[in-house]
């Protein structure tokens, strides 16, 4: 089956919420079930593609996954699932047997018989813009995050004051009806109720029935010292809220750091290219190097040190999240030659040049010569 894009297989938006998801999903599984429609060969696979969307959307877990990189869940899960195949090669029970053609058991079986139990809300991510030095240091801040909470004019029921849902009466509660199908009982979403087992014969006026209401909160987030980019943050409990009662998800803040012009970072290494004259790479020297936050860190740098070396000054690098430990500074050398020189400063050159007296592409020429280009 062709990967679709899961939102638009189901026609909702990325910033659907779950009941939005649900009634979608219901509405498309009823249109598109294969036995609402026998002369169109194409409805089995709009059927499954309906359900296998509906099972990653409204799985939290697997909808987060989803939302951070969409990918098939079909080849990271085997293909479409499969039923339970017995010794004899036929299925175990009916459930199985839906199963195997890409997942109907859920559809008007499980996920129906689970539609009046209490669910977990779904997690919310967010990112947050942080300064290099805020990242380094860590801070406490602020992010707006749109969630939804439980009505607390109904206190999530959906049912206006005063009232409350009722058990459905056409299915008692079940959320599927059954249809005789021969030799087994095929069962499928109750009309009435949508398969939710419950019926709000009066909705309440502030969530309209729905018994939540989206609303835009502050929410405080502490950045640990050394925070990288991409770095996830999980606040529990701060996501949107649960269905009939059930948990909030979870908040998960994700770091976007700024770049600074001089400290580039490297896990938790910091690197930073220093200049050096052409006398200390020479000669040697103690050098002073700026350090990421300010200050200073001295550097002990060898007679002899070529352009691009890289020197390490321990511990001075960025903070290990959640650790008293941090990373390494990075020195890289770069041997500034003057571009013009003295009278003087040149008669010094060139009388060490004659005192010296090397040939410095010797080995190149070698090595060409011995390779025979």
């Amino acid at each position: 089956m062709e990967t679709k894009d899961l939102y638009k297989a189901l026609g909702v938006s990325r910033g659907a919420s779950q009941d939005e998801i649900r009634r979608s999903y219901r509405k498309l599984a009823r249109k598109n079930h294969p036995d609402a429609n026998p002369n169109d060969p194409g409805a089995e696979n709009r059927f499954k593609e309906v359900q296998h969307a509906y099972e990653v959307l409204s799985n939290p877990e697997k909808k987060r996954e989803y939302d951070e990189g969409p990918r098939s869940y079909f080849g990271s899960q085997g293909g479409a699932r499969g039923g339970t195949r017995s010794a004899t090669g036929g299925f175990s029970d009916v459930s199985d047997l839906f199963d195997s053609f890409g997942g109907f058991g859920d559809v008007f079986g499980r996920a129906a018989r689970t539609g009046t139990a209490a669910t977990r809300g779904t997690d919310i991510k967010v990112s947050v813009n942080l300064k290099f030095k805020d990242a380094l240091s860590g801070v406490t801040t602020r992010v707006g995050v749109p969630v939804e909470e439980g009505c607390g004019e109904c206190r999530g029921s959906g049912a206006a004051p005063g009232t409350a849902p009722k058990t459905c009466p056409e299915c008692g509660g079940r959320g599927t009806r059954s249809r005789d199908q021969g030799f087994f009982a095929l069962s499928e979403l109750c009309s009435r109720c949508e398969g939710d087992g419950r019926i709000v014969e009066k909705p309440c006026n502030r969530c309209g029935g729905n018994g939540r209401v989206r609303r835009n909160r502050q929410i405080t987030v502490k950045i640990p010292a050394g925070a990288k980019e991409g770095m996830r943050i999980r606040v529990p409990g701060r996501g949107h809220a649960g269905e009939k009662g059930g948990p909030a998800g979870d908040l998960y803040v994700v770091t976007r750091v700024e770049e600074h012009p001089v400290f580039k970072r490297r896990g938790d290494d910091l690197v930073v290219g220093v200049p050096v004259s052409f006398v200390e790479a020479a000669l040697g020297a103690e050098i002073q190097v700026p350090r990421p936050g300010g200050g200073t860190v001295r550097l002990r740098l060898p007679a002899g040190t070529q352009d691009g070396k890289q020197l390490k000054v321990r511990g001075a690098g960025a903070p290990k999240p959640r650790s008293e430990e941090s990373g390494d500074l990075i020195v890289r050398v770069s041997v500034v030659v003057p571009r013009k020189l003295k009278k003087r400063e040149r008669e010094i050159l060139e009388a060490l040049a004659v005192e010296r007296d090397e040939d410095v592409r010797a080995d190149l020429f070698r090595e060409v010569r011995e390779v025979g280009a």
